[in-house]
């Protein structure tokens, strides 16, 4: 398994801030310039899923497997023989708000997808995690 992970801490925003940013899936595409669509029925919570299409990507139906309120979800996208998984916790801190993201890549194919997919968007992390804080101030 190919694991990355990058956190930043910050007192600019709150874990509920972070929460209902990621929780409006519908909305991503107005904040994320990296998302051409995005759109979930129902829920944030774990069992459901979403639709996803990063720009100049394909289409995606994501799973969520794990969604705690104000404090964590996990999401995964199924390739075929390799699934990618994107944990995502909100956690306090004396010196502020913890965001941290990992990336997990897992399967024979793995090494395919972590290529293809999951280094892009760990390269991208930090710009990624600053714009989404910037972002959540206004909610």
């Amino acid at each position: 398994m190919w694991t990355r992970s990058h956190s930043i801490v910050t007192k600019e925003v709150t874990k509920e801030q972070m929460w209902k940013l990621f929780a409006d899936v519908n909305n991503w595409s107005a904040w994320d310039p990296g998302v051409e669509a995005a759109s979930i029925k129902g829920k944030f919570e774990k069992g459901n899923h979403f639709n996803f299409q990063p720009k100049g990507g394909p289409k995606l139906r994501i799973g969520i497997v794990e969604a705690t309120e104000n404090r964590s979800f996990t999401d995964c996208t199924r390739f075929p023989l390799a699934k990618m998984y994107g944990e995502h916790t909100f956690e306090e801190t004396p010196e502020g708000l913890r965001l941290t993201t990992t990336m997990k890549v897992e399967g024979l194919l793995g090494f395919v997808w972590r290529r293809v997919v999951a280094q892009k968007i760990v390269d991208d992390l930090p710009a990624d995690m600053l714009h989404q804080i910037k972002t959540a101030k206004s909610l």
